[in-house]
Parts: structure tokens; sequence; C-alpha cells
């Protein structure tokens, strides 16, 4: 090919490469398989190796190709990066709708609201449309450049797009364009990095913020590139003819950028509340964190008037979530025995509020996390719970101490049988060495019943213990041989309670196999690796037979957890209540791995009639299928409900069949 033919070739493929970019992380869809990507990327590789020559900057092969840096430079940015003021009430709000109506007291146009990414906030300098320079926020007034790094996140155009925009938008981008807009780490995407931490031995991250910062901080940014970060635009600082907050928002997207489609305008701060309150609803389904959202005059032309007060500005709020983290005292440390064995420290605290909710004890994980952050009897502590996260212990404020702290001594012992309690080596825990453990064989039956494992209902930690007690349950196996008889002799068992209970157990009887393999309490093996598990392997027989290569094998397993299944189906113990549940009658339904929905990804809304969201979910995976919390590009359905909620809207957006309740029967029948 000569070098005619190869610019031509080479611009080509680059308009190609950089359509099929917008499309996935702008519009959450695709026209060509990631592989198809992926070999047209390569030829881009192999031609501009043939021809260096024509090697531009806006070339997707340059995402990763940037040397590493003995620092970084200091950018003085042109308009100083504000912080925002934060309110936490509605009341709070609507003093600060009082205070910038006294400066401006024919305000109109409404507000803006949108979600407040929990990233790092940059800016993007975009000259004659290619990508010139990327700063970090640094004071507000200087930065750092991170511009190889930035160019490392796929959802950062290179070049600006054109193609949506008028002639008279195209001339004003010629020349710089600033876009400011986050970096955050999706929350799978930490958790796979974190996975990898624990393999390799190394210590896990704090957080998706604070790992998404310390990689646009690395001077080498092919790390950068490994930890797959992403961007979200939140504001346009050129004059491109926008009028509103909106118009910005709006040309964010034809420019390429990824802007988040939960931001709406809203009339008043009624609807702003309202606009609060249901991404609050959604927040823990979100694929990335969040910490509130922002309120934002909507209307530009009141910018100036409004002006700044300190480092913030007045027409912009951050109206945020009841805090996550708090701070409190620590009363007490107590050991809980699990149903492993594993002894874990937990906090007794003074009850403090966090996140909506009160929290009186908080986990220390195990003994090293007590000595890393030197907690103590005594001490004031900083503990954070997000969501339906069980409440932790951040850190200990050491300057607070008056010298009646106490040192927490682990015990030798199980608190709960007085057996031995040690720690293997390569493990941080200690354990309960008594296989016989009353709170482990307690905590065993809990998980065996639990709503993702057997489901059965009205059968509560309080039953559990009283069954423990009298002698009529020693394991989980034994629930399938209780008789009304057994239980009516019992003070507070009412003839229909126990009537119900009878019948709650015989009719998980019947499960799917991916359930029962998640009730058996393997450790390591939560609800998608029992999923991951029943997909690979036909029967129980074939799994309890499989060697640690075969394991291994096995999508979204590692070494350390083929290793605990394996001896899991080594023991004999266990292999004893296996084949008891079976005697009793226990089925599982084996996952239909020939069915024609194998591999179809669902996504569930709305409620469904005569059925469980968990049902519709178990009768998916049977069919050898996968159920998804958000809808994407790589959705194949999704099953709509009465009143289904926003993924309903993205799914129509992003054109995934969308299909009712019998319909979804129906694809079953």
């Amino acid at each position: 090919m000569d070098l005619d033919k190869a610019k031509l070739r080479i611009e080509k493929l680059k308009k190609t490469i950089n359509h099929h970019r917008y499309l996935y992380h702008v519009q959450d869809r695709e026209e060509i398989s990631e592989a198809a990507l992926d070999s047209l990327k390569h030829e881009l590789s192999q031609l501009e190796r043939e021809f260096p020559e024509l090697v531009t900057a806006d070339s997707p092969t340059q995402r990763v190709e940037g040397k590493a840096l003995d620092k970084f430079n200091k950018v003085t940015h042109k308009e100083r990066m504000l912080s925002l003021n934060d309110v936490f009430s509605f009341e709070e709000l609507k003093d600060w709708e009082k205070r910038i109506k006294k400066l401006v007291p024919n305000l109109v146009g409404g507000y803006y609201a949108e979600v407040k990414m929990d990233g790092l906030a940059v800016s993007l300098l975009y000259i004659d449309a290619v990508l010139h320079r990327a700063a970090t926020r640094g004071d507000g007034r200087v930065g750092e450049d991170v511009t190889n790094n930035i160019k490392t996140i796929e959802s950062v155009p290179l070049r600006l797009r054109v193609e949506e925009l008028s002639d008279q938008e195209k001339r004003r981008i010629m020349g710089e364009v600033e876009v400011r807009g986050e970096i955050y780490l999706e929350i799978n995407e930490f958790k796979r990095i974190n996975r990898q931490q624990q393999k390799r031995g190394e210590s896990v991250y704090a957080n998706p913020r604070n790992l998404a910062a310390g990689s646009i901080r690395q001077l080498d940014p092919k790390i950068t590139a490994g930890r797959k970060l992403s961007f979200m635009g939140y504001d346009l600082k050129t004059d491109l003819g926008q009028i509103t907050h909106k118009d910005s928002h709006q040309l964010l997207l034809k420019l390429g950028f990824p802007s988040n489609q939960y931001n709406q305008w809203c009339r008043d701060l009624k609807e702003v509340e309202k606009y609060y309150k249901k991404i609050g609803k959604i927040r823990e389904r979100l694929p990335y964190q969040i910490d509130g959202v922002v309120v934002s005059v909507n209307d530009l032309s009141f910018y100036d008037r409004l002006g700044v007060v300190g480092k913030a500005p007045r027409y912009m709020i951050a109206y945020k979530f009841p805090a996550e983290q708090s701070t409190t005292k620590v009363l007490d440390i107590e050991v809980q025995v699990g149903r492993t064995g594993v002894l874990t420290p937990v906090a007794i605290l003074e009850p403090v509020n966090v996140a909506g909710s009160v929290v009186s004890r908080a986990t220390l994980h195990n003994q090293d996390e007590i000595e890393r952050k030197d907690v103590r009897v005594g001490d004031t502590i900083v503990v954070q719970k997000a969501g339906d996260v069980i409440p932790e212990v951040v850190e200990s404020i050491k300057s607070l101490r008056d010298g009646s702290q106490k040192k927490f001594k682990f015990p030798e012992v199980c608190p709960v049988c007085g057996g031995p309690a040690k720690r293997r080596k390569g493990e941080a825990a200690y354990r309960c060495m008594n296989p016989g453990c009353f709170a482990q064989t307690r905590r065993q039956i809990m998980h065996f019943v639990s709503k993702p494992a057997f489901n059965i209902e009205g059968l509560g930690p309080k039953i559990i213990d009283r069954l423990l007690d009298e002698g009529l349950i020693n394991d989980a196996s034994d629930l399938f041989e209780l008789t009304k008889g057994d239980l009516q002799p019992l003070a507070r068992f009412a003839e229909k309670s126990i009537e119900n209970l009878i019948s709650s157990i015989q009719a998980s009887k019947e499960i799917s196999f991916d359930r029962f393999i998640y009730a058996l309490g393997i450790r390591h093996v939560g609800v998608q690796t029992a999923y991951d598990l029943a997909h690979h392997f036909p029967d129980l027989s074939e799994l309890s037979n499989a060697g640690l290569e075969e394991l291994n094998q096995v999508e979204g397993i590692g070494e350390v957890v083929a290793e605990s299944v394996n001896a899991y189906f080594r023991d004999d113990k266990n292999l004893v209540l296996i084949d008891k549940l079976l005697r009793l009658g226990v089925k599982y339904r084996k996952i239909k791995r020939d069915s024609e929905l194998a591999g179809a990804v669902f996504v569930i809304t709305g409620s469904l009639e005569g059925m469980s969201r968990d049902e519709a979910a178990d009768l998916i995976r049977s069919h050898g299928g996968r159920v998804s919390g958000s809808v994407s590009a790589k959705t194949d359905y999704l099953l709509a409900g009465e009143k289904p909620g926003s993924k309903y809207d993205k799914a129509e957006q992003l054109g995934v069949k969308i299909i009712n309740q019998a319909e979804f029967n129906q694809l079953f029948s």
C-alpha cells in the first residue's frame, strides 16, 4: 500500500472507530461486537506502524502510547475551578433560593438538576477540536497536567464530533473549547481490581473515588489504562451559543461526551425535591457512586449577577444525600462467630446517624485491621455506611485520646463454645476450630434458609435458636424431618403458625441448582459464583467430582474459590449433609444449557403478578439466562411488570426488547 492509500485508509479507520466509541460510551449501544472493533483498532495500529508519519494526536492508538513521566507539570486554569457549597435538607435548599432571589428577584427559567458523581473533577482543553491538554482541579487555580492519562479513557473523545453541529457551532469550536467533567470508576470495575489485589496478596483499595483519583495521578499511563476509568461531562466553559445549562449538556452530547441520562430540567424546587427523592431511590442500583444531586440556576444570563462567594458559585448548590460517614465513640469490642468459624471483631458504638439510619455496631474485620487502624475501646472513630453495606470503622481519631483508651486483645478461644481459636497460615482471620460450635451451626442454618438460598418463610433467627436449643435440629437437613408433632409441645407456637412453617419448609424442597449450591454455604461462593458453577456443571455429581484444574476453568472463578469448592466436596461431613438432603426429597432443577434462552440477559422492572422478581430470576437462570440489575446495550429483554421504573425508559431509548408478563411466561412455556 502506498502513502496516499494508507492515509485514506487510516482516516476512514479513525472515523469508524470514533463512531463506535461514541455509540458505546455516549449512547450506550453498539452496532458491531467488541471483538470486531478490536480488529479495526489492530489494523489501524499496524498501518501507523508502517507509516509513522501519518500518526496524529487524535488517533485512537494514542490512548496508551504516552511515555511514563518523572513528574506532573503545573497548569493554571483560565477560569477558576470552583467547589460547591452543600445543603442536606429541603429547608436548606429553600434557604439557598431565598438568598439568590434577594440578589436576582426576577429569577426565571427554573433549575437544572443533575446527578452528583463521586469522582475527580478535570478540565479538558481542545484546540481546533483536538484534545490538547487535560488538568486536575488542584486548588481551583492551579492543577496538574494529566493529559497522557486522560487519553487512556475511552469515553473521552480525542477529537470533538462535528456531525450534529450547526455551521455556526462548527465555526465556534475552531479555536479553544474547554469541557469540565468527572473522572470516575464504575463499581464493578472497582470490585474487579480489588479481586486482583486479593489474588496477589496485596491490600485492597478503600473506595472507587480514591482509586480513580490515584489512577489519574499515575506517572505511567499504562497503569491508568489498566484501570478502565470513565468520564462524565458536566459543564461547557466555552460559548458555543448555549443560553441555559441544559443547552450546555445537550452540546456536550453532540460533541461526543457522555452526559448523565438522569439529568433533568425542573420548573421549581418542588420538582427538584421529587427529582432528589427519585435519584435517592435508584442510587444503590446505579453502576457508579454518587453522593447527591447538583442544582443549578438554568438560565446562564443570571450567573454573572449571582457571582461567587469564597470558592463556591452562588448559582449552583450540591444537595447531598445523608452523610455516609460520621464520628462516634467505641464503647466496647465484641467477637462474633460466623458460619465458617471466622471470628469477627465488632465495635459496639454510641448510636449515631449514618446514611439515614442509626448505627450502633460496626465491623472491624480482623486483628490485622484493628492493629492497622489502631482502634481501641474508648476511641473516637470515623464510621461509614453505604446503602445496605454493613457499617465499618474507617479510622480512629488519635488526637482525641485522653489516656483512658484500652487496646483490644484477640481471644485465643471461641467466645461461644470455648474451642481453640487459631489463625491459619496465609489468612487474616482467626477461626474457631471446633466443627460442632453452636454459633457456626446457627449461622449455617440461617444462611441455608435465607432468601437467595432455600427461602423458607417464617423461619427466622429466634425460631432457629429455639429448634437448636430443644435439640430438634442439628443441621440444615433436619429441617425437612420436622413434623407438627415436633413443634406442638413448644410454648408460643400456635397451631396455624406450625402449619404455615411446615408447609413453607416442604414447599422449598424443589430449588434451582444455583440456589442449592449457594445454600450449602461453601466459603467464598456467593450468588453469582453459585450460578457460574451451576451453569458450568450439569449436576451435583459432576461438580462434587471436579478437580482443581477443571474448577479453575469456570468463568469468574479464581484459584482461591476453586480451592474452597474443592475442599468442601472432599469433606465427608459435607457429603453426608448433601446425601441426607437428597434422601429427604430435596430436588434441584438443572440449568437448561441447550435452551434457546441460554446466555440471554434479562432485566426485571415493576411488580409481577403471581410471582416475585426472585422467582422470575430463578426461572431465567434455570434456562441458562442471566439477570442484570441495569439496562445496557447488552440487555436482550426487559421484563416490565406493573409500574415500571426508569429502566423502562432506558430500554426504549436503547431499543431493547420489552416484554410483559404474558410474553415472559410464553418464553418459558
